[in-house]
């Protein structure tokens, strides 16, 4: 039984208008348009992520799709408030949100210009724990099933929100006491990186996937790199995200639900919410960034706010960056079944991501139908820290 200090602690959450919530189908944004392959491309532009068959018409009109398609990775895209509607469901008071990790199913079909998804979400559970970072905190976890126009199951998502009291992290200020000045890099370190990244690219341009009798436990992907991180680069990461854009979204609502939560304000702390009324006229003010929970992400000041020393950026995309990582290895025969991963930091301005895998099994017959290797993959900075666990699932061609 917890003691009476902890249960003070948990107290200073209230979940009054969570709790009822669990299990319940969820509303949130829809896009009005389909998918087009401008948008396609401003994603891969702003993950940073150069696989010529989402960009190069030419290169992908000569492939075995016969045009461009989407990364994996553009489901998230394709949603609303960066896949994370369904696990941040009732009001909090004085709350803040990071990411805590992402779980993925794939189901084989590739998104094309001309698709648009369509989402149903569902509130899954939660838990409370006491964390260093900011006290009593609730990690919340919302399942997405996307669909196409078709009616075609394209993915399954579960994103895992940590919800939190803000002035409590403010004033633990953990990442001010821990986290290194921002890093100046020089020209001669600028281009160890580049380095890097080019071989990363060069490695699987041609997008040629590895037999899996061949490929071996053990077997290392080629190191990847991303940065260093910058306030212009989050701000691309984030206008990527379509449902951001000014009037690309309409609110839906699940039928036969009672009060379902659709758009109602989660509890942000003072500065972070929207404007909806002001938005009516002057959508800035509704779209998040300038305005809304996602201000800490581009302004040094408001992250100190939520508990964060610096900028920062953002869960979803690095989800996506480690679903790209793995898929460009896998080549055009790959796929991504399934992928897991446990968010332990995010990639603060300044900072460098470096990418490192390794197959750790291979399994002949599956319940997906087909072999599977298994791949352990991980996201770290420039001085080590841990920013992303991830285990994976990767369909390859049998010869």
């Amino acid at each position: 039984m917890a003691d009476s200090a902890a249960l003070e602690d948990e107290a200073r959450l209230d979940l009054s208008d969570v709790e009822w919530r669990l299990g319940q189908l969820v509303g949130g944004g829809q896009l009005l348009d389909p998918c087009s392959s401008s948008d396609i491309r401003r994603w891969v532009m702003a993950m940073d992520y150069p696989n010529p068959i989402h960009w190069d018409e030419p290169f992908a009109r000569a492939s075995e799709f016969g045009g461009l398609v989407a990364p994996q990775s553009i489901a998230v895209c394709l949603d609303y408030g960066h896949g994370c509607q369904p696990a941040v469901v009732g009001h909090i008071a004085g709350s803040h949100l990071i990411f805590g990790g992402e779980e993925w199913w794939h189901y084989g079909y590739r998104i094309r210009p001309g698709d648009q998804l369509f989402q149903e979400r569902r509130f899954h559970d939660y838990k409370i724990a006491d964390t260093k970072f900011a006290g009593p905190t609730m990690f919340s976890r919302g399942d997405t099933i996307h669909r196409n126009q078709h009616g075609t199951v394209v993915a399954k998502a579960r994103s895992t929100g940590i919800r939190y009291l803000a002035a409590e992290a403010e004033k633990r200020g953990l990442y001010q006491k821990k986290l290194p000045p921002k890093p100046k890099w020089t020209a001669e370190q600028y281009a160890e990186i580049d380095q890097v990244r080019l071989a990363w690219i060069l490695s699987n341009r041609e997008g040629i996937s590895p037999i899996f009798g061949e490929v071996q436990v053990g077997q290392r992907l080629p190191r990847r790199v991303i940065g260093p991180h910058s306030i212009a680069s989050f701000a691309t990461e984030y206008r990527a995200f379509l449902f951001n854009t000014w009037g690309a979204c309409r609110t839906v609502a699940p039928e036969g639900v009672k009060d379902p939560w659709v758009d109602q304000d989660p509890g942000w702390v003072a500065g972070f919410g929207f404007d909806k009324e002001r938005a009516k006229i002057d959508p800035r003010a509704g779209d998040g960034l300038y305005v809304g929970p996602s201000r800490g992400h581009i302004d040094d000041e408001k992250a100190g706010e939520v508990g964060m020393a610096r900028a920062y950026g953002y869960g979803a995309t690095m989800q996506a960056w480690v679903t790209d990582y793995i898929a460009y290895w896998a080549g055009h025969q790959g796929f991504v079944r399934h992928v897991k991963s446990d968010f332990r930091g995010p990639a603060f301005e300044g900072d460098v991501t470096y990418f490192d895998g390794e197959i750790v099994e291979k399994t002949a017959e599956t319940a997906w139908g087909v072999p599977l290797v298994t791949i352990k993959a991980r996201l770290t900075n420039q001085n080590g820290g841990v920013l992303v666990d991830t285990t994976a699932e990767v369909e390859l061609p049998l010869g």
